[in-house]
């Protein structure tokens, strides 16, 4: 039986609505939104001495059910079809003598003005505004004209829709104009996306007087976990505010039923705030075997270590959902700038939210494991919190890492899922969550760190490539004396600090281009200035060109580790402009002839890395290429002179005689790394 119409147009005709109902017979017709699951917020706006208009009522039971349960009485249903009102009026005659229905045009309404304290149209709004042409525009006008016409000063015109882009929009836009208040309500699901796989909205539009010169709108939100309206400041995000609901309901559903072959990201927000509270990734794992018991779990991300390879890339992440061994491993991070209670809370908070994100297959009532490291959510405190004109928002915090480490770290909050530099503390520093043995009495400074950096750890595998690169100065029995070494781009500082403390006779200029990150590094994580170590507040391209003009031929290494700002650009460190071909001739230029250029090389578009590498061929003659495992970072070693090609054996051996060199009695050195093995896998390019 064919109930749908040939056209969109034909949702308006009479004619089409009469052969609807005829062919559909008694059977009630609800197009979406079932009485269960609107009567909490129908509660709310409608009260048992209200007089209700239900405009298009077909022959859906919504009206009889509110009736019936004691909601409302004063009830009147007017619809098109001659055919439904018939009907609808046998089925009701003799139970609801209260209730009415009439055979009236919505568009040309009978009634008084004023005269009802509410308007319910479930679907009539979507059944009419099914295109955006000037003709259907005009019939909504009119809707909506007629009623505001009948509905009293302080009524509701209550609206059930999908809430389509243009239906919303258009409903949104009008009644704002003319005063209304606008609160749209998202109706709780019942669990059945069979039918529908769209969650229902009810548009909730309480007539107030239009205030003449006033443009002032109050457009709200209601989500369906929560009762407190959220205030959104324009059509358009509101419109985005349900459509991000929209997008949520059909991913759940996506993923309800089929595997995911890619991994999906999602946040979850702070009701108050509206800012990410969670960031959620769906990883599933096709290899393991399916048993009752392994079909899905919750891993909840230690605070602080999110940015881990494990835990903040795709690969790290499908290593750990395998190894965890379930079918589907919903991996929950903790953002820094929410509170959390601990595992129970995060559970309780994340329980109901979490299982419409279960894989297919998962038995009823399975109770689903939440996971974590060591048992607990970890440790995150902000130390400082700053935002520069170049370098923008960046927080200092300490994390705990694994075991009973604790770390510094710098992070820039354009890229909060990198770390940009990181120092180890020496000593476990008093945290949220973290018991002291005894009471101490004196209070921390809130103006100095609270623990002291460990100089001699370098917390990043590419800063202990770039420092194994300086093995290749030096004659092959001669190993590096007094150098002269510039640093581009300070960050934290750990690698200037650690060339300056551990080659004593280096002398070391920084420059950096961000006043704001000499700050950082000097109040945060331990640096400081001297006679061997000065810093240049300076743009790293134009300190080099003058170096170039000026005094040739004066350094012994050049290390760039400089980031991106500009995050459009497949590299992010260094910038394009330092490693194009005129400037790398200017770089050579103020190294000497035996001197070696260290490159921190991060690219993940192959076009763009094979241009900057052909540009470093052009000018050094030598090239040495040290991958990072885990990670994109690429450290390149560049030499100009005429040194020869050294194979693996011999730069293992040099970097074996520069490590005993460095570690000196008295002088602490972190034995967790070797410089030999920070040289493993180099290869000449």
């Amino acid at each position: 039986m064919e109930l749908l119409p040939r056209s969109p147009a034909e949702f308006g005709s009479a004619r089409y609505w009469d052969r609807f109902f005829r062919q559909r017979g008694q059977r009630p017709f609800e197009w979406y939104g079932a009485f269960p699951e609107l009567c909490p917020v129908l509660y709310k706006y409608v009260r048992p001495r209200d007089k209700v208009l239900v405009v298009g009522c077909g022959n859906s039971e919504l009206s009889e059910q509110m009736y019936d349960v004691g909601m409302c009485e004063d009830i009147v249903n007017i619809d098109i079809s001659d055919a439904v009102v018939r009907q609808m009026r046998e089925r009701s005659a003799s139970t609801r003598p209260k209730m009415s229905y009439l055979l009236m045009d919505m568009l040309q309404m009978d009634f008084p003005d004023s005269h009802f304290q509410v308007v319910l149209d479930k679907g009539t709004l979507d059944a009419l505004l099914t295109d955006e042409e000037e003709a259907t525009l005009a019939k909504v006008d009119q809707m909506f004209a007629e009623i505001s016409r009948v509905l009293q000063v302080g009524g509701r015109y209550l609206c059930v829709s999908l809430a389509q882009a243009h239906v919303l929009k258009k409903a949104v836009e009008y009644f704002s104009q003319e005063g209304w208040v606008v609160r749209v309500h998202q109706v709780a699901s019942s669990g059945d996306k069979q039918q529908f796989v769209l969650p229902v909205f009810v548009y909730v539009m309480t007539k107030f007087r239009k205030i003449p010169g006033s443009a002032a709108q109050i457009l709200e939100i209601c989500p369906e976990e929560q009762d407190k309206p959220m205030r959104v400041e324009s059509a358009e995000r509101l419109v985005a505010a349900v459509k991000d609901r929209q997008h949520y309901a059909l991913l759940c559903s996506q993923i309800s039923k089929t595997p995911c072959r890619e991994q999906v990201s999602l946040d979850l927000c702070d009701k108050e705030s509206g800012k990410p509270r969670y960031t959620l990734h769906v990883v599933d794992s096709p290899s393991v075997k399916p048993s009752r018991d392994n079909h899905f779990a919750i891993f909840i991300i230690p605070q602080g270590r999110e940015t881990e390879w494990l835990f903040g890339t795709e690969e790290g992440r499908r290593q750990l959902a395998a190894s965890a061994g379930f079918g589907r491993l919903l991996t929950v991070a903790l953002h820094r700038e929410q509170h959390y209670e601990g595992m129970a809370s995060i559970q309780a908070e994340l329980s109901g939210k979490v299982m419409e994100l279960a894989p297919p297959g998962l038995p009823a009532h399975q109770q689903v494991p939440f996971l974590s490291v060591g048992g607990d959510i970890g440790v995150r405190a902000v130390r400082h919190c700053g935002s520069s004109p170049l370098s923008g928002d960046f927080v200092v915090e300490d994390v705990r890492g694994d075991g009973t480490c604790y770390f510094r770290r710098l992070i820039f909050l354009q890229n909060r899922n990198v770390v940009q530099s990181e120092a180890r503390l020496l000593a476990p520093t008093p945290l949220p969550g973290h018991k002291k043995r005894r009471k101490d009495k004196k209070k921390a400074s809130p103006t100095e760190p609270p623990g002291a950096i460990d100089k001699s750890y370098l917390c990043c595998e590419h800063h202990k490539a770039m420092v194994a690169g300086l093995c290749l100065l030096g004659g092959p029995d001669a190993l590096p004396g007094e150098l002269a070494v510039l640093v581009v781009g300070l960050g934290g500082g750990s690698l200037p600090l650690f060339v300056h403390d551990y080659f004593s006779q280096a002398r070391v200029a920084v420059v950096e281009i961000d006043p704001s990150m000499l700050e950082v590094a000097t109040r945060w994580f331990g640096f400081s200035q001297g006679d061997r170590m000065q810093v240049h507040v300076s743009d790293g391209l134009d300190y080099v060109a003058k170096l170039a003009a000026e005094a040739p031929a004066q350094y012994d290494a050049i290390m760039f580790d400089v980031d991106s700002k500009d995050l459009t650009v497949g590299m992010s460190c260094p910038p394009p402009a330092f490693v194009e071909k005129p400037f790398l001739q200017k770089v050579k230029t103020i190294l000497k002839p035996e001197g070696v250029f260290v490159l921190n090389l991060v690219c993940r578009d192959a076009g763009l890395k094979e241009s900057v590498l052909a540009a470093l061929r052009d000018v050094f003659p030598l090239l040495y290429a040290r991958s990072i495992q885990g990670e994109v970072n690429e450290i390149l070693l560049c030499q100009a002179g005429p040194a020869g090609r050294r194979g693996p054996a011999e730069l293992g051996a040099r970097a074996r005689a520069l490590e005993q060199a460095l570690r000196q009695p008295g002088r602490p050195w972190d034995s967790s790394w070797a410089l030999a093995e920070a040289l493993q896998a180099v290869h000449i390019l």
